[in-house]
């Protein structure tokens, strides 16, 4: 059975085998989780970047983690957010899903993810948070991996919204700084 958990920190420091970059479409970095995630990589990770660019909205792709703690990197691109757009909560769902389904077909046992899609495309964080549990809680139960999902919140903010909906679940809200 699959686990999920809460981490207040910065997602470049985790010991989990993949780690989810909030990317851009170019996937050469940028501010935030993704700036961070590519200063802490090392240059190896623009170079294999690169090679798999433009990476549409609402998809993902991988590369290895370089010099993080993490084997791997799964950079995935969320939507930009647009109130009067009603598909935007449909994009960014497909974004979680698009890591989710390389974490399952290259066998990753624990992936951690970021707030997607919450700084610069300016989603709402309760809104982006109730998108992202929902979203894998449906994946978990109908997939065997990956075995554990952190959601990283560098925030506190972030995380006292996702502290709420572990309670409501009834998912224990041990948080790991």
């Amino acid at each position: 059975m699959s686990q999920m958990k809460l981490h207040l920190g910065d997602i470049t420091e985790l010991d989990v085998d993949a780690v989810v970059n909030a990317a851009n479409e170019s996937l050469l970095g940028g501010g935030g989780v993704d700036g961070a995630i590519h200063r802490a990589a090392g240059p190896e990770l623009v170079e294999a970047s690169r090679k798999l660019a433009p990476c549409p909205a609402s998809e993902a792709r991988l590369t290895r983690g370089f010099n993080l703690k993490a084997a791997y990197v799964i950079h995935a691109v969320g939507p930009v957010y647009r109130k009067a757009d009603s598909g935007v909560q449909e994009a960014l769902r497909n974004t979680y899903i698009s890591a989710l389904r390389i974490a399952k077909q290259e066998n990753i046992a624990s992936i951690a993810f970021p707030c997607i899609s919450t700084g610069a495309y300016g989603y709402p964080q309760e809104e982006a948070a109730e998108t992202a549990m929902e979203t894998v809680c449906d994946w978990l139960q109908q997939n065997s991996k990956p075995d554990v999902v952190t959601f990283c919140c560098f925030e506190r903010s972030d995380l006292i919204i996702y502290q709420r909906l572990f309670e409501t679940i009834g998912i224990p809200t041990g948080i790991e700084e």
